[in-house]
């Protein structure tokens, strides 16, 4: 298995280091059939080579058997037409990578922020929606036909919303069994309402999973009040964009929040949260994000390749997480321990190592 990697922007190479290292004691440990490269892209790109995403990236991203993408500093970049693409965008476009999935759990020792805890996961549809810039076949999705009047075009489409019911409904599956639709139908009648006859429909094939809906409005409050009532919530892109946010922060932290983007054929790991500048360079980031994403990738190239050691190297680095969070000595400054980026992720590659010798 080879992955390509991307560092991005800002924090994203000193994360991206962190993210390798870790890869390097479970593949050592494990002796896992795993090889990655790293290429440019971002900032640093852009001043190399006059475009943010190079062809010859996206065609190495095409190759690969899963790619890890950096945060990028998307508002930093000039306009698309001077080499200012918006990576993370054309590559869930140009892979088709449909399912944005973002698991939310509170961790054990941590302080976590909702009235209870919560172990969900939210399935969001990731090409379209109010996405301005990935809804339409040419041009933009916002248009102003006078200076004092801009409109956004929303897109749903039935093929769409199908395939990320699927993709919920099957997970839920291997969880516990139990999908929430989450819509905004009482304002949006006609593209909510396409949205929840595709996802209705898909309900009605997995009569063993149970189903139900909720406004996003309402789903908003109940992720603060009974977080723990959910499983499985599948939804659109700029709700679930913003709800996978809150569910984040309410179990612990955004720094803490795992993403990966999926296909039927590839997927890209995905740090939950941006670039952060102002803390560049400093040994100040939070690691987490990138690694337990990476840990989502690891996890799905060993389902889809029917690589049992792969699926267990994934485990391995979860429950490290976990092991060196518990303890307020080994967590990182931003909750509340002492640690920077590079001693954070010792403590986590011996962890790993330790877990390598079991």
């Amino acid at each position: 298995m080879h992955i390509l990697v991307l560092p991005g922007d800002g924090i994203g190479p000193e994360i991206t280091d962190a993210t390798l290292l870790v890869l390097e004691h479970v593949t050592r440990a494990l002796s896992l059939d795993l090889t990655w490269e790293v290429q440019e892209i971002g900032i640093a790109s852009l001043r190399r080579v006059g475009t943010t995403l190079p062809l010859s990236v996206l065609d190495a991203c095409r190759r690969a058997d899963g790619v890890i993408l950096g945060p990028v500093s998307t508002a930093d970049y000039p306009a698309r037409h001077t080499g200012g693409i918006n990576v993370s965008a054309e590559l869930r476009i140009q892979l088709d990578l449909f399912a944005n999935i973002r698991p939310s759990r509170t961790r054990e020792g941590l302080r976590h922020w909702g009235r209870t805890p919560m172990d969900l996961v939210i399935v969001r549809e990731n090409t379209e929606g109010f996405y301005a810039d990935r809804n339409m076949h040419s041009g933009s999705g916002e248009l102003m036909p006078t200076p004092d009047l801009a409109l956004s075009i929303r897109k749903i489409s039935a093929s769409a919303s199908s395939r990320i019911a699927r993709a919920a409904f099957e997970l839920a599956a291997t969880r516990r069994r139990h999908v929430t639709a989450v819509h905004k139908s009482n304002v949006l009648g006609v593209t909510d309402g396409l949205f929840l006859r595709e996802v209705r429909q898909l309900a009605r094939t997995y009569p063993d999973i149970s189903y139900d809906e909720q406004l996003v409005d309402s789903m908003a409050a109940l992720l603060v009040r009974d977080a723990a009532r959910f499983d499985v919530i599948v939804t659109t892109n700029m709700f679930g964009d913003i709800l996978s946010d809150e569910a984040s922060e309410l179990s612990g932290s955004l720094g803490l929040a795992a993403s990966i983007n999926a296909s039927d054929r590839h997927c890209m790991a995905q740090a939950q949260h941006g670039s952060a500048p102002d803390i560049q360079g400093q040994n100040k980031a939070n690691p987490i994000s990138l690694i337990v994403s990476a840990a989502m990738l690891i996890d799905w190239l060993g389902r889809r390749h029917s690589k049992a050691d792969f699926t267990t190297a994934a485990r391995i680095i979860e429950t490290s997480v976990d092991a060196v969070l518990r303890t307020p000595a080994t967590r990182t400054i931003d909750l509340g321990g002492p640690l920077g980026t590079s001693a954070f992720t010792s403590e986590l590659c011996k962890e790993i190592d330790v877990h390598g010798v079991r």
